[in-house]
């Protein structure tokens, strides 16, 4: 089954969307988010995540998942 992963960022935080489990949660967009965010979607072996770019906010947490190994797409 594939599992995908949608993630709205904004400056403060991300909000966490996984189908096709319906599961969300949000994260700080900071480094201990990113660190909680990354092992949390790990534990998923998701397909791909998709996140908005927002002109920047996005960076870390682009960063940190792709150094995890994850499938990103912003």
């Amino acid at each position: 089954m594939e599992i995908v992963v949608g993630i709205d960022v904004s400056k403060d935080r991300l909000d966490v969307h996984v189908l096709p489990s319906g599961e969300a949660f949000s994260v700080g967009n900071d480094h201990a988010g990113m660190e909680d965010l990354a092992r949390r979607l790990a534990a998923f072996s998701p397909t791909a995540i998709g996140l908005e770019a927002t002109g920047g906010y996005e960076q870390l947490a682009v960063a940190t998942l792709a150094s995890a190994g994850l499938s990103v797409v912003a």
